[in-house]
C-alpha cells in the first residue's frame, strides 16, 4: 500500500540581488559561479581550512564586493548551498520512507533507509556540521531551515505506525519525532573527524562495519517502536470491530 506523500520541497528562487536588481543572464550566472564554488569547497575533506567568503570569492575567482552582492554573509552562502544539496535528498533517501515498509520486511526496510540516509549525509559531512553549527548558535534562519526539513521525515515516519487515532497519531509523532533525533544525532556522530579518529585509538580495524553496526543497532531500535505502533493500531481496530459488533 502505498503511503500518501507529503508535498516535496520545490527549489528557491532568486530573482534579484541584494540592491534589488534584477538578475539578468550574467548576474544568475555569477550567483551560481559563486554557489558552485562553495559547493567545490565543502566537498573536500573536514580537515581543510575552514569555509570563509573570502576562500570561497577566490574560488569563484570573484571580488568580495561581487560576492556580497548575492550573499551577505557566510549563513546565506551556507543556505543556499544547503538547498542545493538536498535537492538530492528525496532520491538518495526520503523516498523510501513514501512506501509502507511491510511488517515482514520492516528490519530491512529501516536497516537499508538508515545506510541510504547515512551515505548521503556522509557525502556532504561538511555541510551537515555546519548547519548543525548555526543552528546550535542560535541562528534562526538555520533554526527554522532545520524544523522545515525535519518535518516531512517526522511525518511519514509517523505513517509508518498506521495510525487511526487521533490520540494515536499525536502519541506516535512524539515516537517519530525521537526516532528522527536519533538517527539524525547518529548521522552527525560518525561523520566527525574526531569519531574516527576515536575509532583508531580503539583499535578499531574495520570502520565501515563497525559504523554499519552502529546503524543496525539505530535500526532495531525504529523497527521496535514501529512494531509496537502498529500492534497498537491493529488492536484498536479490532476493539472498534468488536464494540461495532456488539451494538448491532
Amino acid at each position: 500500500m502505498l503511503i500518501e506523500s507529503l508535498p516535496k520541497p520545490r527549489p528557491q528562487e532568486v530573482s534579484h540581488n541584494l540592491l534589488g536588481q534584477r538578475l539578468g543572464r550574467k548576474g544568475l550566472e555569477t550567483r551560481e559561479r559563486i554557489l558552485r564554488a562553495a559547493l567545490c569547497l565543502l566537498d573536500k575533506p573536514q580537515q581543510d581550512a575552514p569555509i570563509t567568503l573570502s576562500s570561497v570569492a577566490r574560488e569563484a575567482s570573484v571580488g568580495m564586493t561581487t560576492l556580497y552582492l548575492y550573499f551577505p554573509d557566510l549563513g546565506d552562502l551556507v543556505l543556499a548551498a544547503l538547498n542545493r544539496v538536498m535537492e538530492a535528498a528525496d532520491e538518495a533517501f526520503l523516498d523510501r520512507l513514501r512506501i509502507r515498509w511491510p511488517d515482514e520486511h520492516l528490519d530491512e526496510h529501516c536497516r537499508d533507509f538508515l545506510r541510504a540516509h547515512y551515505l548521503f549525509w556522509h557525502r556532504h559531512a561538511r555541510i551537515l556540521h555546519l548547519r548543525n553549527s548555526f543552528a546550535d548558535a542560535g541562528d534562526q534562519r538555520f533554526v527554522d531551515y532545520r524544523n522545515r526539513v525535519s518535518y516531512p521525515l517526522s511525518h511519514l515516519l509517523l505513517r509508518q505506525t498506521d495510525s487511526v487515532s487521533a490520540d494515536a497519531s499525536a502519541d506516535n509523532l512524539l515516537l517519530a519525532t525521537v526516532m528522527l533525533t536519533g538517527f539524525e544525532r547518529l548521522a552527525t556522530v560518525i561523520t566527525t573527524a574526531n569519531f574516527h579518529a576515536s575509532m583508531k585509538d580503539q583499535g578499531v580495524s574495520d570502520e565501515s562495519a563497525h559504523i554499519d553496526r552502529l546503524l543496525c543497532a539505530e535500526a532495531r531500535l525504529i523497527t521496535l517502536g514501529i512494531r509496537d505502533a502498529r500492534a497498537k493500531s491493529l488492536s484498536h481496530v479490532g476493539a472498534t470491530a468488536h464494540a461495532a459488533c456488539q451494538r448491532r
